[in-house]
């Protein structure tokens, strides 16, 4: 009887080891696509990414460089360097000039090609990753309450 006990056992311990196994290979297979990195136009301009690679890119929306239209264009800057958007869609109605947004998409050929746009939910908001690439290069202001 203890001799079954320790095969019955061994066995649930090989059977539920192997089952996590594969949720482990699952779950990674999923992460391996659905990662979207966050980058700001210094990082993109010093390592550039992959053809296919699909990220996050945030910074302040350029003065003047929104073109409205069937197609948007404009330009994110991080104050250092400058990376022109195309989005092809519907604007969020608080996406302006001089905000901070972060876009997700490709870069292709130099101009990131948005397939999402992410803007600010009032006037004080910016996300956390564009105050943190403004604080490290010191040009970050804090908001009046």
């Amino acid at each position: 009887m203890a001799g079954l006990r320790k095969k019955h056992r061994s066995r649930m311990i090989i059977f539920g080891l192997s089952m996590l196994a594969i949720a482990t290979v699952i779950v990674g297979v999923a992460f391996k696509d659905g990662i979207q990195l966050y980058r700001s136009p210094t990082e993109v301009a010093a390592n550039a990414p992959k053809a296919d690679e699909l990220f996050k890119l945030g910074g302040l929306v350029v003065e003047g460089s929104w073109e409205k239209g069937e197609t948007h264009q404009f330009t994110i800057t991080d104050t250092a360097n400058e990376i022109n958007v195309v989005f092809n869609g519907i604007m969020p109605d608080l996406f302006s000039e001089g905000q901070g947004t972060i876009v997700t998409g490709k870069l292709v050929d130099g101009v990131f090609v948005a397939s999402d746009v992410l803007a600010k939910h009032d006037e004080t908001y910016m996300p956390s990753e564009v105050v943190d690439t403004l604080k490290a290069q010191g040009v970050y202001v804090e908001p009046e309450s």
